[in-house]
């Protein structure tokens, strides 16, 4: 139940909107038709980009360039390595990067296109350049603030151009190839050798800074990658290859200062190393010169293979010491041996002599010695042999002891020039550590002096590389090109955003309007205030010039809403019969013009054309109304006259209509000074009754029921008392007012009316067709009454 209630309160709601269409096709056709002229009428801006890569040069200096390395190698750079990319995007976006760039392009000069309906910058079409060779700032804000810093250019026939400017008119005929001196400039145009065109063109002059400033909030440069060095430029304009040309000048400007600024630290530092060659290539000089002194006067080579040539021949010294003290001990022993008593024993062999004689004369004694004891175990000493070897071993004994004596003399002699030898190397030794300390001293300068001159060739070398081989800090990734696509206007955004305000405008308007409004429009308003009173009519709005009355076999809307309203009446006043008497009804409302009068004479008139007999009396007897429709009865008595003189006899004072035979006429007659004492009058009860004896239905056409008290007074005589209210004039809090005086007692059997109602917002009757046989009105007839 509560989705059917939400679909029926939404079917409401849009019927509310949508009984407005005109006004919705009206806004979308006039949005559409606006988006088509800004689109043809606007500039479309294409969008131009281009991408770089920021190479990264963190090996050496910090992206420095080769020469900041080698400062860095040197030591010099510390603390100055640095390769942000926040840096380089600043870089390329300073106002000196896009200055230089504008001046390569000549961008302080712009030409313009004066056919169609748009001025379109044609850029390298124009049939001719003006190069400004000078420009007073001063004398150009002058000039832009009269607008004589536009001019156009046009030919003249011949060679010569017409120059006019455009804020003051003023005409100059200048010549191509020659200065003109202008207000605030000095200028030479020429022809453009690429175009063979002769139009009109506008010129527009701006300082370069001033147009740099422009482009550099244009220009957008974003990092595509985190942790990346991968830059995308972007530049909105409406002449693709003045974009591209921008991106493309403005990332060349940018290599060609870094290279630059690369060769002006490789030149540095290139003069630098030489200056630092020059200095150490003396003090290694110096060095070297001091070394070899050095070695001459101390008679050195290589003191390390001398020092340990020393220690080896000491050595020797020593171990040889040794040996000639050993042959020395041994000698000495064996003379001792040789000495003791004449014994002829063995002599000791083999222990170590030296010379080859001692050691066979030892060999030959022993050999004697041991020939002769043979013997003598069998033989006495007296043996002939015995005493001939006794014989031969003595001599042979002098000549051994002999031998020793001399060997030990000259081993002696060996021995004392050992020890002064080794005493000689021994003083050499300890003065190797002085030389030694004093030749590193000098080998250490000579080292570094020689470390420090080939790193500065090398350096020399590889700068000199560098300078010759520069490579762009920037790749070039994509060079600049230009989108298909407009940037904008984008024309499905512009026919969405036209469809969109030409729905929601209108939407805007009758939301608005509806929020603003405190009358009541339409049926629902009333059912909203009130359910207690029944609506029995919708009266449609008149359009101007249309008949106001209802005529007989009247099939409009007008006249089928009163036939409608007459059938509702039907129903209520099934219980209010009276026995061979007519009805009663009242018309009134809460305030006068809401159109009671002619809902009066109207739904007399819709009566009589069904055959009642019908009499209309007009009650308001402080402002009249009926003689409006009756200009001829505004002399005649009525029912002030009646009320006030008994004389007047009721017959007398109603008159026949205009209208239809069988509709009478009972006007107010003359104004009174006391309606209200007159009304009061138990005379007018009389009066209504009668007159229900005489007619099928009387009318009662009563004063504004919040005005007045008239209407209270003579309320009890109706039968049924319509409440006219007027759409788009009765305020909705006046409702209330009905509401109130029926509640209270002061009126009964109350019906609303709703008189003026729009088409749009009509009930029943014209939505679906009641209109039935009757010709629709044409579109704009609709439309008018739509609002």
């Amino acid at each position: 139940m509560t989705d059917l209630n939400d679909e029926i309160n939404l079917r409401e709601e849009l019927d509310k909107y949508l009984r407005y269409w005109p006004w919705f096709l009206i806004g979308i056709f006039s949005f559409i038709i606006i988006a088509f002229l800004y689109l043809r009428i606007s500039v479309p801006v294409y969008d131009t980009v281009a991408s770089i890569i920021i190479k990264n040069q963190e090996a050496k200096g910090g992206g420095l360039g080769a020469g900041a390395a080698d400062f860095a190698d040197l030591g010099l750079l510390g603390g100055m390595s640095t390769n942000s990319i926040e840096n380089e995007i600043g870089l390329l976006k300073s106002r000196r990067m896009m200055i230089n760039t504008v001046r390569a392009l000549n961008l302080n000069v712009s030409y313009y296109d004066l056919d169609g309906l748009k001025t379109d910058e044609i850029y390298l079409q124009t049939p001719y350049f003006v190069e400004v060779i000078q420009l007073n700032t001063q004398s150009w804000v002058e000039a832009y603030e009269a607008e004589t810093n536009q001019f156009t250019l046009k030919p003249n026939g011949n060679e010569s151009l017409r120059l006019s400017f455009i804020g003051t008119g003023e005409t100059l005929e200048v010549n191509t190839d020659e200065l003109i001196e202008l207000p605030f400039a000095t200028i030479l145009i020429k022809k453009n050798l690429d175009s063979n065109s002769k139009y009109p063109v506008l010129v527009t002059i701006n300082p370069i800074e001033n147009v740099a400033d422009k482009y550099r909030e244009k220009v957008e440069i974003n990092v595509l990658e985190d942790n990346a060095t991968l830059l995308e430029l972007r530049l909105g304009s409406p002449v693709k290859q003045k974009a591209q040309d921008i991106l493309d000048q403005l990332i060349f400007e940018y290599n060609k200062e870094a290279i630059e600024d690369k060769n002006e630290v490789a030149v540095n530092t290139a003069r630098f190393i030489n200056e630092r060659l020059d200095i150490i290539s003396g003090e290694l000089d110096t060095v070297e010169v001091g070394l070899e002194e050095f070695k001459e006067t101390n008679s050195l080579t290589n003191i390390e293979a001398e020092s340990s040539l020393f220690i080896q021949s000491a050595s020797d010294y020593r171990k040889r010491e040794q040996e000639l003290q050993t042959q020395l001990t041994i000698a000495q022993s064996v003379i001792g041996y040789l000495q003791e008593d004449g014994k002829t024993s063995l002599l000791p062999a083999d222990i170590g002599l030296e010379g080859e004689s001692v050691n066979v004369q030892i060999a030959s004694y022993n050999g004697l010695v041991l020939q002769r004891n043979r013997i003598l175990s069998g033989a006495t000493e007296k043996n002939p042999t015995v005493t001939r070897l006794n014989a031969q071993i003595g001599q042979l004994r002098q000549t051994i002891l002999g031998g020793l004596e001399r060997t030990v003399s000259s081993l002696k002699i060996g021995l004392r020039d050992l020890k002064q030898q080794s005493r000689v190397i021994g003083s050499q030794i300890a003065q190797v550590p002085t030389k030694e300390r004093q030749f590193r001293d000098i080998s250490r300068q000579q080292e570094i002096k020689e470390a420090l001159y080939i790193f500065l060739l090398q350096k020399r070398e590889e700068n000199s590389l560098s300078l010759a081989a520069t490579s762009p800090k920037a790749k070039i990734v994509d060079s600049a090109y230009s989108l298909s696509i407009p940037l904008y206007p984008k024309p499905k955004i512009v026919l969405a955003a036209a469809l969109l305000l030409g729905l929601g405008i209108p939407f805007l308007i009758i939301y608005i309007r509806r929020l603003l409004n405190n009358k009541i429009e339409r049926r629902e308003d009333l059912e909203k205030i009130t359910k207690e009173i029944p609506i029995v009519g919708e009266l449609p709005r008149v359009a101007k010039g249309d008949s106001d009355l209802v005529e007989e076999n009247d099939r409009s809307v007008l006249a089928e809403s009163f036939r409608i309203l007459t059938t509702n009446l039907q129903y209520l006043l099934v219980n209010a019969k009276h026995e061979d008497k007519g009805y009663c009804l009242y018309t009134t409302s809460t305030v006068k013009g809401e159109g009671k009068t002619f809902t009066s004479i109207n739904l007399a008139m819709t009566l009589a054309n069904t055959g009642k007999k019908v009499v209309l009396i007009g009650a308001d007897l402080r402002n009249p109304q009926l003689q409006r429709y009756d200009s001829d009865s505004k002399s005649m008595l009525g029912v002030s006259d009646y009320l006030v003189n008994d004389d007047h006899k009721l017959e007398s004072l109603i008159h026949d209509s205009k209208f239809h035979p069988k509709l009478k006429l009972f006007l107010s007659g003359s104004i009174p000074p006391n309606p209200s004492e007159l009304l009061r009058q138990s005379k007018f009860g009389r009066m209504i009754a009668e007159l229900r004896e005489q007619y099928d239905y009387v009318i009662v056409d009563t004063a504004p029921a919040m005005l007045v008290a008239d209407t209270f007074l003579i309320s009890k005589y109706a039968d049924l008392i319509l409440y006219v209210t007027r759409a788009g004039y009765t305020e909705k809090k006046l409702i209330n007012f009905a509401v109130d005086a029926q509640n209270d007692g002061k009126l009964h059997d109350i019906s609303f009316v709703i008189n003026d109602v729009k088409t749009a917002n009509f009930g029943y009757g014209n939505k679906y067709g009641y209109a039935y046989g009757q010709d629709q009105p044409n579109l704009w007839k609709r439309f008018k009454s739509s609002f």
